[in-house]
């Protein structure tokens, strides 16, 4: 048992949480195969039907029969468990199999796969920077924490340029010896403003001051590309990358991550990190699952079509109702609520009241100030399914803003 002290220490910080609108709430949710976007909740008064409108299974990927069966078959045929770590017993044929995929679905000489897009991140950048020593680190401002986490473990001297901003990053780049080890760092897609990154022009600095590039397409694996490589192949610059960094836990629908690089810079990344050498591996199911919506998704372009559609869709009825949606290019529809009680509140009312679930995006997640609702639609979501989206919106809206002050609970 904890020691009295203690225990008042952790209770003051999460009192502070919640009197900041900073607490976060779980909603059970149960998941239905073959009814995505449909979802049980389980309520307090019993379970309901919920329209999930903030899913990272963004092509519904995770409840296709080819997914669902070949992991099935995978279980059925070699177990649950990987058996160990990948030194010891977890390199299965599944994994194998797997990264030759990724390899090919990226035009990289190899992958290397994780447990997750976060760990991926966090092994991959800090092994890489400890081993070209003396290496220096830009990371766009934007981006996720597992690669603000990946820098800080690695040690490295480290510098942020401002968002997309070109020209403040070759400022820095220019400052620096030309031999001296460098990495750029960015995100194809970022998650919370559903904007782009500037691959081709960061590409072309990275080249013109003898620096390496790392680039995080997990929003974008899947969803974009001729075959679903990412914003990297839609654009052709993908051969331009030095180390292309995904997961197989959004639009793959399944779970895990990875990175497709040189076949030098995976070996070294495998031989050195320790995130990757001391972690029990995927799950033959998890990677028969992934390589076959993989497969699927390089093979068909309905789901992504059919997702744009949706997208321009849901964006253009809610300009029209007034909106502050942020004007981004891709599959992620921000709807700007700007007060961290509010975006609560609307979340709360919209799920009681109207059935649908999106959780509310509060601070340290985004900027204080800049709460929001994170909007995420795919190809199973019916054109009636955005039309009751948008009245449910400005009902809770304008209830809420009048005195609707209750939380999830």
């Amino acid at each position: 048992m904890l020691v009295t002290g203690y225990n008042k220490q952790l209770s003051d910080s999460l009192d502070a949480l919640r009197r900041e609108n900073r607490y976060r709430y779980f909603v059970e949710i149960e998941r239905i195969a073959g009814r995505h976007p449909v979802a049980c909740w389980h309520a307090p008064d019993g379970p309901r039907d919920v329209i999930m409108w903030c899913s990272n299974d963004y092509l519904g990927m995770g409840h296709n029969p080819v997914v669902t069966e070949a992991m099935a078959q995978a279980v059925l045929s070699q177990g649950a468990g990987a058996g160990g770590t990948r030194n010891i017993s977890g390199t299965t044929q599944p994994l194998v199999e797997l990264e030759g995929e990724l390899a090919d679905l990226h035009g990289k000489e190899r992958a290397l796969l994780f447990t997750s897009g976060y760990v991926a991140n966090e092994a991959s950048i800090s092994t890489l920077v400890r081993l070209l020593g003396n290496c220096k680190v830009f990371s766009d401002e934007m981006n996720h924490a597992s690669i603000i986490s990946g820098i800080r473990n690695s040690r490295a001297d480290k510098v942020i340029f401002r968002h997309n901003d070109i020209a403040h990053l070759e400022e820095l780049l220019q400052a620096e010896p030309l031999e001296r080890p460098k990495l750029i760092v960015f995100e194809s897609v970022y998650s919370m403003d559903g904007d782009t990154g500037r691959i081709a022009e960061i590409a072309a600095l990275a080249k013109r001051y003898n620096a390496m590039t790392y680039l995080d397409e997990v929003h974008a694996v899947g969803m974009y590309g001729h075959q679903g490589g990412g914003v990297a192949e839609r654009d052709g610059v993908a051969g331009d990358i030095d180390i292309i960094q995904g997961t197989l836990g959004k639009a793959f629908g399944v779970m895990g991550g990875y990175i497709a690089s040189s076949d030098v810079i995976c070996d070294a990344i495998r031989s050195h990190g320790s995130g990757f050498i001391f972690t029990t591996a995927l799950p033959p199911g998890i990677a028969a699952g992934a390589l076959a919506s993989i497969r699927y998704l390089r093979e068909n372009p309905s789901e992504r079509e059919l997702q744009k559609e949706r997208v321009a869709l849901l964006k253009a009825l809610l300009e029209k109702k007034g909106f502050d949606v942020l004007p981004g290019n891709t599959h992620i529809v921000p709807v700007m609520i700007n007060d961290p009680a509010l975006c609560l509140a609307i979340s709360a009312r919209l799920l009681e009241k109207h059935g649908m679930y999106i959780q509310p995006i509060n601070y340290p997640t985004v900027a204080k100030g800049t709460e929001r609702l994170r909007i995420t639609r795919g190809p199973l979501h019916s054109e009636e399914m955005i039309y009751q989206l948008v009245y449910a919106l400005q009902e809770s809206f304008h209830a809420c803003q009048n005195g609707c002050g209750k939380s999830i609970a």
